[in-house]
């Protein structure tokens, strides 16, 4: 099989400051296209960064979002990153998709996850409550991001781990790298075993699978 290789960015968004948080999301894909990346995944919110109030900030409009397109469009990558979308009328934490293959990003709520696959333009998000029924077959890979705090981690860490192990799925999480979040990004592979864990600063976490299995790596960002 050909040698496939993701990331996730354990990242530090600037709060309010989505034309800065976007200059920082293309250095970490210039750096995960320095590793041939096919995929890069962002924490929660990590377009607007968190709120402190109980609402959620006003989501980036798609111009806003081009440099994120024309960026996955270069270098034919998957970039998966964190904002709000309004859903019903309610403002909800989501996730923008930007895709090689279309040139318009695709929005929707965050769920638990999302489900991708080497060489296959099918992704899918995937709701945990649904204990497996909303899994792709054929995916590989299940990409989660997070904003969690250390006393979270461990639960966390856990239930990432035994959903590997029960569904035979590479699981990818992303997590922040400031202030109370404390990393904790990592990947384990289908036999829910962990392969590489980030601890904290902002740094890029790579997997390569191939033949032999998973490799992983942490890059720090300079």
């Amino acid at each position: 099989m050909l040698t496939w290789t993701i990331a996730a960015a354990q990242y530090a968004p600037r709060k309010g400051d989505v034309a800065e948080n976007i200059a920082h999301h293309l250095r970490f894909i210039d750096a995960a296209a320095k590793q041939a990346c096919k995929v890069l995944i962002f924490p929660e919110l990590s377009l607007t960064g968190p709120n402190d109030e109980q609402c959620l900030p006003t989501p980036p409009c798609d111009a806003q979002l081009q440099p994120l397109s024309d960026a996955a469009q270069r270098y034919q990558m998957t970039i998966i990153a964190g904002l709000p979308v309004d859903q019903n009328g309610t403002r909800i934490k989501g996730i923008v998709i930007f895709a090689p293959h279309t040139s318009q990003p695709a929005k929707h709520h965050q769920g638990n996850g999302t489900c991708l696959a080497p060489d296959s333009d099918q992704i899918s998000i995937f709701e945990l409550n649904d204990e497996g029924c909303e899994l792709s077959h054929q995916a590989s890979l299940l990409a989660t991001v997070s904003s969690m705090a250390e006393p979270q981690q461990q639960r966390t860490t856990q239930r990432l781990q035994r959903f590997a192990h029960k569904y035979a799925i590479a699981v990818l999480k992303s997590n922040y790298a400031s202030g109370t979040f404390s990393g904790g990004s990592a990947l384990w592979d289908e036999n829910g075993q962990l392969i590489v864990r980030a601890d904290s600063g902002e740094l890029l976490l790579t997997g390569r699978k191939s033949a032999q299995g998973w490799q992983g790596e942490i890059i720090p960002l300079r």
